[in-house]
């Protein structure tokens, strides 16, 4: 039997705490788990749709609520955001050790609860940084989560196209609660109506959370058909790896991983970097709230959008491609956005179409990567490193950001950010292969 092909075995006892299914009630495959994998696919939905809040108000709420000037305290509130989530990615591989995956997800959610009321009634700014630490808890444990439930439900021959499905989801809602709350503060003003819709969002992401099923035993029913996985470096066993030996492996030791890691980094880095950049220097150039909203809703909707073709191409051509294609698209876009100044709008747009289709192609791809070069013994350890690496970005990017903006100005800081986008694509070119793991 192909093992890509779904099929009906007895799994072997699933890892974490709690009984194993019966036998005979578990398949891998997207349609044979659609209705699971569709309310994931929801529960990604509220995942980025809280995580939208902040792209358009929060840095003018930095500035022209609480009377910020130098803006790495502007964008310190990316920097708590990027160092808690990606911390928590790298947890959450190795939580999975010890607790079911539905477990942390509905931790995540619970860590959110309080976000909504903070950004809309923070006493002082410090309030909002606060509130951004537990936003980083609450996307590392979900979107973490989402990730590898939904990969456990597909199996390996559909991954491309799961992850990219997730992360459509995830970003098309970014996009559409940054549309919807620049369309709230420019009726309303920034406070509090824009962030209280995250209510909404918390509410609904914990109820379908409540809603899902384990997927402890797809892993099962994966490692049952899987080669064992290697030895533990340096030991000459057959014991699984370390999280520590994992980490290294993804990191820097498996050369293909390496390559990943640093293009999910560099990624991230622009984002974070526009996330805070952006919103500013085009109020500089007199472009109001809704314009904004406008760009920085456009991004993260195409980002979504694409990635749902670029998941499914990435199964047929394999996931290198798209990643130093992705990458040198975002180079394009940012300095685009630099080329037309002159006429802010037109520069915004035209740079989120370049910075959203390629992350659209860059996303899945990497993340499906590293699920190839993983075993499914050590894979949630291997996407938590790598997760861990691509959402420190976040943090890389504010603070480069800040540092240059408030010494360079905010347009030189766009071009330092196109220069590393582009190197970033250069290494993915040669580091990464399409080359499975054990092929």
């Amino acid at each position: 039997m192909n093992r890509h092909t779904a099929a009906t075995l007895p799994p072997p006892p699933a890892s974490g705490p709690g009984p194993t299914p019966a036998p005979g009630a578990v398949r891998l495959g997207l349609r044979e788990n659609r209705a699971q994998f569709a309310l994931l696919v929801l529960v990604t939905a509220a995942v980025g749709a809280l995580v939208g809040l902040e792209r358009t108000t929060v840095p003018l709420i930095g500035t022209e609520v609480f009377g910020l000037t130098g803006n790495l305290a502007v964008f310190s509130f990316i920097v708590a955001f990027g160092l808690t989530k990606a911390l928590t990615n790298l947890a959450a591989g190795a939580l999975t050790a010890r607790f079911r995956r539905r477990q942390l997800l509905l931790a995540g959610w619970l860590a959110g609860v309080p976000v909504p009321f903070a950004l809309a009634w923070a006493p002082s700014w410090w309030w909002i940084v606060a509130a951004n630490v537990l936003l980083g808890l609450n996307q590392g444990l979900t979107w973490s989560m989402t990730v590898n439930m939904k990969i456990d439900l597909v199996g390996p021959a559909r991954r491309g196209l799961a992850t990219g499905l997730n992360e459509a989801a995830g970003y098309v809602a970014v996009g559409a609660s940054a549309l919807l709350t620049g369309f709230l503060a420019t009726r309303y003003g920034l406070r509090p109506a824009p962030e209280l819709v995250g209510v909404v969002f918390v509410a609904a992401g914990l109820a379908l959370s409540l809603l899902a099923k384990d997927t402890a035993a797809h892993l099962a029913l994966e490692l049952s058909r899987h080669p064992a996985p290697p030895p533990r470096a340096g030991t000459g066993t057959g014991r699984p790896m370390s999280f520590w030996t994992v980490f290294a492996r993804t990191s820097w030791r498996d050369r293909s991983l390496r390559g990943a890691s640093q293009a999910g980094l560099v990624n991230n880095l622009n984002d974070g970097l526009t996330w805070g950049v952006f919103p500013l220097l085009f109020a500089d150039r007199g472009l109001g709230i809704a314009a904004i909203g406008l760009i920085k809703g456009l991004y993260p909707l195409l980002w979504g959008l694409g990635q749902i073709p670029a998941g499914h191409l990435a199964d047929r051509i394999g996931r290198r491609p798209l990643v130093v294609t992705g990458m040198s698209v975002q180079a394009a876009g940012l300095l685009v956005a630099l080329a037309l100044l002159d006429r802010p709008l037109l520069a915004g747009l035209l740079s989120a179409v370049g910075l959203g289709l390629g992350t659209a192609l860059v996303y899945p791809a990497l993340i499906a990567a590293v699920s190839d070069r993983a075993h499914p013994a050590w894979r949630a350890d291997a996407l938590g490193t790598y997760r861990f690496w691509r959402d420190l970005g976040y943090a890389a990017g504010a603070l480069l950001a800040g540092v240059l903006a408030d010494t360079l100005g905010l347009a030189p800081t766009v071009l330092v950010a196109a220069v590393l986008t582009a190197a970033s694509g250069l290494l993915a070119a040669r580091w990464m292969s399409d080359r499975a793991a054990g092929d």
